[in-house]
């Protein structure tokens, strides 16, 4: 199976930009590459249901990632992050 490639929403680039660099710098050696090799199972991963249904999350500490998978393009889409107290609001 090929890697995934890694994209940012527009969402998640306004977003990216309010983040503590050492945060983001996590995101990018830890958290893309298990979502470049397999992004639909991990400890930190958990699938959406409901209206979300779809939806990927990924947990770091109090923060959740948000991402789509499209298998037919190998893609991980980074649709948004949010702290933990307002993800699901």
């Amino acid at each position: 199976m090929s890697d995934f490639q890694i994209a940012e929403s527009k969402t998640f680039e306004k977003v990216k930009t309010k983040l503590d660099p050492k945060l983001y710098d996590k995101i990018k050696k830890i958290v893309y590459p298990q979502l470049r090799e397999n992004p639909s199972f991990g400890t930190n991963i958990k699938k959406l249901k409901g209206d979300l249904d779809g939806y990927y999350r990924y947990r770091i500490g109090d923060y959740r990632l948000f991402y789509l998978i499209e298998e037919q393009k190998i893609l991980v889409v980074i649709v948004d992050m949010k702290h933990r107290q307002s993800a699901y609001k």
